[in-house]
């Protein structure tokens, strides 16, 4: 199992290639305040409202969260992305994609193509009905998280951090 170092917002981070999560190395560079921990449930919370949320939305709109959520990582990768991307995406295994995938087929959502360079390779586009059903839930969301955006910034914009001496 190799891993690698890349930076995080405090510091470098440590991640194996297997999956595992990240990990801060070394101690923090302060203990976190009683506000901290505030902020950090608040975002945690917000998190939870708007995945939840989310999926009320695509449930809604006739669709399940992951093809939701499979619709978005075509659309929003350059390019028709190969199942391998998607499952990038969604962190989730080849296999699993492959199965959404054959779902979201059937339902007129996507199509496969094969790639020109290399047939070996399945590229995933959205079809005019997949398109029709992520706009519709696309703007709904970019207005949702602009609220989101909002709730969080306002406690911290009201009550700016103080100086820990």
């Amino acid at each position: 199992m190799s891993s690698s170092t890349r930076p995080g917002p405090s510091g470098p981070l440590r991640s194996s290639k297997s999956g595992e999560h990240a990990r801060p190395e070394g101690p923090p560079a302060r203990p976190p305040s009683d506000r901290d921990y505030e902020q950090l449930l608040a975002l945690r919370d917000e998190l939870r409202r708007f995945l939840h949320w989310s999926e009320e939305q695509a449930r809604a709109a006739g669709l399940t969260p992951a093809q939701h959520q499979l619709l978005l990582a075509v659309r929003g990768h350059r390019g028709d992305p190969t199942v391998g991307e998607i499952a990038a995406h969604l962190l989730l295994r080849h296999h699993s994609v492959v199965e959404l995938i054959d779902r979201a087929q059937q339902a007129g959502l996507v199509e496969r193509l094969v790639d020109p360079d290399d047939h070996r390779v399945v590229r995933v586009r959205l079809t005019p009905e997949g398109q029709a059903h992520l706009a519709t839930l696309a703007a709904a969301h970019v207005e949702e998280l602009g609220r989101l955006r909002r709730r969080l910034l306002a406690p911290a914009e009201r009550n700016p951090p103080t100086a820990v001496s």
